[in-house]
């Protein structure tokens, strides 16, 4: 990662957490990769939720609401534990779209695309939370690694869903 990819915190607080600053600067711009995929699904899983039409209307208006809700806590939760790690998190739409391996456009009037879509968004956030996890292992984070592991379960779960709505009888 470059020194551009990660802002170091304009507060000099001394950190004594035993987690060194180039390791912090490490984990925080995996984190901010996190954040940046979560913070795009987040916007495309509204976008299905107030698009979607057709006979899977409500279920899928019903299922959407849900996973941008969740989607939106856990912005929260990644931005504050990249600043608990002593980095500024990122706010600009465009730095998400840099950082997120998610492609932003997809909302296609079919329905079973659009779910499609997402379920493989998910599993895009759980490889780049999984990487996250490794790294935050490797430094004996165990903090992190916990958050982040909770995160791939429900990504896994939604992406399951998603299938399972999407799939043919």
């Amino acid at each position: 990662m470059s020194d551009a990819a990660v802002m170091p915190s304009k507060e000099t607080i001394p950190m004594s957490t035993g987690l060194e600053q180039e390791d912090r600067k490490e984990l925080a711009a995996l984190l901010e990769k996190a954040l940046a995929d979560t913070y795009v699904l987040y916007t495309k899983t509204q976008g299905v939720h107030w698009n979607i039409t057709g006979p899977m209307f409500y279920g899928v208006h019903k299922m959407t609401q849900e996973i941008y809700e969740d989607l939106a806590l856990s912005i929260d939760e990644l931005a504050e534990r990249i600043r608990a790690v002593g980095y500024l998190a990122p706010t600009k739409l465009g730095r998400f779209l840099e950082l997120s391996d998610i492609d932003e456009t997809g909302h296609e009037p079919n329905a079973v695309k659009m779910v499609e879509a997402l379920a493989r968004d998910h599993q895009c956030v759980a490889r780049t939370l999984r990487e996250a996890i490794h790294e935050a292992e490797k430094l004996d984070d165990v903090f992190t690694a916990d958050m982040l592991t909770g995160r791939i379960g429900k990504h896994e779960q939604y992406a399951w869903m998603l299938r399972a709505v999407a799939s043919k009888p």
